[in-house]
């Protein structure tokens, strides 16, 4: 064998080595797949199946465990724990764990109480089995993974169940939380018809169905499913995250949504997160911190909630991060 053979012999060997020994630490327990689908809509073919229950968890290599970061994420669409991936390298170098939990539902947006609970249940699953520290908590997310955080941060509140996460804070990504300005956002899109509309039917659908009717008709049902709501007087659900650390990003990309998708500024995540941290502050939450990304301007560039969270500066985070959990 000449000696370039040989160096590249040895590469792929050391290559191979570092990716056993990074895999050593990723732990993978999911159920079979249930086989059978969900109604996403009222057309003959508006299903989708049922995707696997379980979780990811990447364990930091050589470290003592300081704290976990969690992810609602789902195990069956897009890139399997897309998001967290992202964070595996920088959370490892603090000592942080990272968990990826999915439910049996597609796109779960916790309606229902069991999606809530088999997540809990998972959480407590991988804490118990793996020795993970109930400290130094934090949940994280863009879309649904971040709009599930919110959800499961009220279901755990009001209950009385004996295993609760020692949560420290909360990183949100430019996702929904006021479900009454969502559906009436919708219920433009549909009226204009000037872009592909699958994605306002299927959730309008889901919220008219899950919450039994309108904004127009249970006003409260949609006040209650959102962590903020404009058009809620009351806000009462503020209350349950005014202790926690705050970190939200928002890419409001005001210009390129009027042109992509013919939406004013209410048609838009920002705003929500915008007014949660404002009723936070009045709340007294004193320790809630607003990002606003701000990228050159290409328009090639696909603007969405899963673009937003992989633009955000990673290690900067995870230095926010590792600041509140000494504090």
């Amino acid at each position: 064998m000449n000696k370039c053979l040989r160096k590249l012999s040895l590469l792929i060997l050391l290559t191979g080595l570092c990716n056993i020994s990074f895999a050593q630490n990723i732990i993978q327990e999911y159920a079979p797949v249930k086989n059978d689908s969900i109604r996403i809509g009222k057309g003959d073919n508006d299903f989708l199946p049922f995707i696997q229950s379980g979780y990811t968890l990447m364990l930091p290599e050589d470290k003592t465990i300081k704290g976990v970061l969690i992810f609602l994420e789902d195990s069956g669409y897009d890139k399997m724990n897309s998001s967290a991936k992202e964070m595996y390298t920088q959370a490892s170098e603090i000592g942080f764990a990272v968990l990826s939990v999915s439910t049996e539902i597609p796109f779960d947006f916790y309606f229902s109480e069991v999606s809530m609970l088999t997540a809990h249940n998972l959480i407590h699953e991988a804490f118990s089995y793996h020795k993970l520290p109930n400290d130094n908590i934090f949940f994280l997310g863009a879309s649904l993974v971040g709009h599930r955080a919110m959800r499961y941060i009220q279901f755990m509140k009001e209950r009385e169940d004996a295993f609760q996460l020692n949560i420290k804070g909360i990183v949100m990504c430019n996702f929904t939380l006021d479900w009454t300005r969502k559906w009436y956002q919708h219920e433009r899109d549909i009226r204009i018809n000037r872009i592909n509309l699958w994605e306002p039917k299927f959730i309008n659908y889901m919220l008219e169905t899950h919450l039994n009717g309108t904004p127009k008709t249970v006003p409260e049902h949609y006040h209650n499913f959102s962590s903020y709501s404009y058009f809620d007087e009351n806000n009462d659900n503020i209350k349950l995250y005014k202790d926690y650390a705050v970190r939200a990003y928002i890419e409001p990309a005001i210009k390129y949504r009027l042109k992509k998708y013919f939406r004013t500024l209410y048609e838009n995540n920002s705003t929500d997160i915008v007014g949660f941290l404002a009723e936070l502050e009045l709340a007294g939450n004193e320790n809630t911190e607003l990002i606003v990304l701000q990228p050159e301007d290409k328009s090639s560039r696909n603007k969405n909630t899963q673009t937003t969270w992989s633009t955000i500066d990673k290690d900067e985070l995870m230095d926010w991060i590792k600041k509140q959990s000494q504090e």
